[in-house]
């Protein structure tokens, strides 16, 4: 509730604040009325859509996919890049309009009205629909993207590997966020892709749901479809806790679904044994949180069992520190979404937010690998493509 608060304090006066300056200078009534629209639309659309989560009734899946998408990059990417703007730009704009202001002062009387745009008119045109139009250019791009997925693949060489798992693959699947923007056909194309596969292991890192647990009966579906020569597993990602964590675990567990919250299970890989350790959300927030999760990888790791090959899954990244001081091989993770938004491989959400945030890392004997995931809470990506992950483990030797 504290987060839609904030939204709402802060979105909605951005929102007004864009349409007071949009208006005041378009030189034409038409263009007035086009720009007020599209923003009382986007504001109308934020308010439905954090409605509709109060309440839980998900009323924005009703509307168009092209007007939630949009009214998500709005306000979350083109009133950033306004305010960026207005902030470097305000001082020499405030110079200006008070050089302008006491020229007009010292006018003698008012200039004749004219029918014709001066150069000022088309550039103040310019400048308020700009917004408009950059957000229906990447709200176009961004449902390109959600039918869109690539196979991400890693050969991993593992110290001591035993020999029956040389060879051995897993296919890793995080993020599915089954709901607002992820469904339909791109739903099936997924499961599609996993099967094709043929993977040793099927192991899904969490946020299965995007939020609602309406959509819960159609993941737990598709789950169901998925295919494992030896296993298929899953935790709890972040988005799953959204709406009512107790009962999404609840349903899970009742779903017959291997489901480790803070569990570990053994199965049997080619005659070797593979111990799974699923981690559960660490719901601590701010600055105690990394401490949190290492805390929690140490006590499921009190289940070890020193006969088996170990794999930690656990959703957010930053539990490979504990793992790495353990020396457990292999872990699992997703949450990043590779940056979501990124400049390139280094420069973005990713590197700001996260120590490990997209692909292989390594610390000593432990590996790491974090996907972009395959489904979207966001509509937009940018150098941080959705993808599922495929993993071959190899020995050293």
């Amino acid at each position: 509730m504290s987060f839609i608060l904030t939204l709402i304090g802060t979105m909605v006066p951005l929102d007004l604040l864009c349409a007071w300056w949009s208006l005041s200078i378009l030189p034409s009534h038409a263009l007035r009325w086009c720009v007020g629209i599209f923003i009382g639309l986007q504001l109308a659309g934020l308010l439905a859509i954090i409605a509709g989560r109060i309440n839980e009734t998900d009323f924005d899946r009703l509307l168009p996919k092209f007007f939630v998408s949009s009214v998500f990059i709005w306000h979350f990417i083109t009133l950033g890049v306004l305010l960026s703007i207005a902030i470097v730009a305000l001082p020499g704009l405030g110079v200006r309009f008070a050089a302008r202001k006491l020229r007009h002062d010292e006018r003698t009387g008012l200039s004749a009205p004219h029918n014709n745009w001066t150069r000022r008119d088309f550039l103040r045109a310019a400048a308020a629909t700009a917004p408009p139009l950059f957000t229906i250019g990447l709200t176009s791009i961004a449902l390109t993207q959600l039918s869109h997925f690539r196979v991400r693949r890693f050969v991993l060489p593992i110290p001591g590997l035993p020999p029956e798992l040389e060879n051995a693959t897993i296919a890793h699947v995080s993020d599915m966020h089954v709901g607002r923007f992820t469904s339909g056909r791109v739903l099936e194309k997924m499961v599609a892709t996993v099967n094709d596969l043929h993977a040793d292991l099927v192991l899904l890192t969490g946020d299965l749901i995007n939020d609602a647990l309406v959509d819960l009966a159609d993941g737990i579906a598709l789950v169901r479809q998925m295919q494992a020569r030896y296993g298929l597993f899953l935790i709890e990602g972040n988005h799953d806790l959204i709406e009512n964590p107790s009962e999404f675990e609840t349903r899970m567990r009742g779903s017959g679904i291997p489901f480790l919250l803070d569990e570990s299970a053994i199965v049997d890989l080619r005659g070797a044994p593979v111990q799974l350790l699923g981690l559960s959300w660490t719901r601590t927030h701010g600055q105690g949180r990394d401490a949190a999760i290492s805390a929690a990888v140490r006590r499921l790791l009190e289940q070890r069992d020193k006969n088996a090959f170990p794999i930690l899954l656990a959703h957010h990244p930053h539990a490979f520190d504990a793992a790495a001081e353990a020396n457990l091989p292999l872990t699992l993770s997703g949450h990043t979404h590779g940056g979501q938004l990124m400049l390139n491989e280094q420069l973005g959400f990713g590197p700001a937010l996260f120590r490990y945030w997209s692909g292989h890392y390594v610390r000593g004997a432990s590996q790491l690998i974090v996907s972009n995931g395959v489904g979207n809470w966001y509509p937009l990506r940018v150098h941080a493509p959705a993808e599922l992950v495929h993993i071959t483990l190899r020995s050293t030797i």
